[in-house]
């Protein structure tokens, strides 16, 4: 008997980054293997709303997705039509994927899951994490009193994306449940084109992400500057250009922006905006050096699509795979200070022998995230939820 999984995540905006687009993968995989999956969501995209149908199901990028509207709180998402439609609905399920956890989404989701008695998972998004639990504390203190930690403790299992977002998550609150590692894939298409060499003119440092404080992209920018102005006039590092690719709050935009514009490197940053499908993919494959010197990353989607076309990442180690990466010898990780990300990235762009190195190992480490692989794994985690192992 095919077994049916809803997935209840907060928002499906491109603009939200890795959650949004790595659901998507998860469900075509899972469907892919023989497991019915249907994904419900609020219509939020930041302040905005998606231009999508309410309260009915129709296939959003391909997979079976009812949208309900956001009421209320950009950040809490509250929807009222989504907490009624989760509890009349949720018992046509064998499981539910909660994929979040301090939103009315994912509270809504637990409750309902309770009263009907349906076994539920819990993906926490790195929202775990000491640096997460850490902002906005107040409100999180708050929300765990209420609700949150019930949805927690009552989970048949956590799913973490890494060993890392587990042992922190863990550590942070020790009376959690089994937690469960599964990563999250990559589409094997994007192993189809590898990174070529960019003349010199051509280079260019890639940063692909949702724009937030946590991404630490301020310190990139600095870094960035440094590099540039260190080599004017010397002709090192000619051509090498930094592209950020991504959206998100308006207003923190423009404040990287500023920063862009106050610099040595300042006619060599490009904000690209979003960028999605075959543009994502040539954007990703034609660059040199890829950046995440991020707090706090669960996992990182489009660092390992660009591992997965051969260009090596340098992160911070607030980055979940950072170990695995460095063991692999596939990137570098370098502490969240100005001066060393400014020395690491000039070695970097300066060393192209170091950089095809690391790329061959890179491609090599990303091939464990293809999808297919990745949803055999999540298949079995449903089996012991359903059976009753966890």
């Amino acid at each position: 008997m095919q077994r049916r999984v809803l997935h209840v995540i907060p928002s499906l905006a491109p603009r939200d980054g890795g959650p949004s687009t790595a659901i998507i993968g998860m469900c075509r995989a899972l469907s892919d293997a023989g497991t019915a999956t249907l994904i419900a969501a609020t219509d939020a995209d930041g302040p905005g709303r998606l231009d999508v149908p309410l309260g009915v199901v129709e296939n959003f990028k391909g997979i079976p997705t009812a949208f309900f509207p956001r009421q209320a709180s950009e950040s809490f998402k509250w929807s009222r039509p989504l907490a009624a439609w989760l509890d009349a609905h949720v018992s046509e399920f064998d499981l539910v994927h909660v994929h979040a956890v301090f939103s009315h989404s994912s509270i809504a989701a637990g409750r309902s899951c309770r009263r009907h008695g349906v076994p539920y998972i819990v993906r926490p998004l790195g929202s775990l994490d000491p640096w997460s639990l850490g902002r906005h504390s107040l409100r999180k203190t708050v929300l765990m009193r209420l609700a949150t930690r019930q949805l927690l403790s009552e989970a048949s299992v956590i799913h973490y994306t890494s060993d890392e977002e587990r042992r922190l998550a863990e550590q942070a609150l020790p009376w959690l449940p089994r937690g469960v590692v599964v990563p999250l894939g990559i589409e094997t298409a994007v192993f189809e084109g590898v990174s070529e060499p960019a003349s010199s003119s051509e280079r260019y440092v890639l940063a692909m992400s949702r724009l937030h404080e946590k991404k630490g992209l301020e310190l990139l920018l600095g870094a960035f500057h440094d590099v540039v102005g260190e080599a004017s006039g010397t002709g090192s590092q000619d051509g090498w250009r930094l592209l950020i690719a991504g959206e998100g709050d308006a207003a923190y935009v423009r404040q990287l922006r500023a920063v862009a514009s106050e610099g040595a490197a300042r006619d060599r940053i490009v904000f690209t905006g979003w960028v999605a499908g075959p543009e994502r993919r040539r954007c990703l494959r034609g660059a040199s050096l890829f950046v995440l010197p991020s707090h706090q990353e669960n996992f990182g989607i489009a660092m390992v699509e660009a591992m997965a076309c051969g260009v090596p990442p340098l992160v911070g180690p607030g980055v979940n795979l950072s170990a695995e990466i460095e063991s692999a010898g596939a990137g570098w990780v370098v502490p969240l200070q100005r001066a060393d990300w400014h020395a690491s990235l000039r070695s970097a762009m300066a060393d192209d022998e170091g950089r095809e190195r690391r790329a061959l190992n890179a491609r090599e480490f990303a091939g464990q995230f293809r999808w297919p692989a990745v949803a055999a794994r999540m298949r079995s985690m449903y089996g012991d939820v359903s059976s009753g192992k966890s």
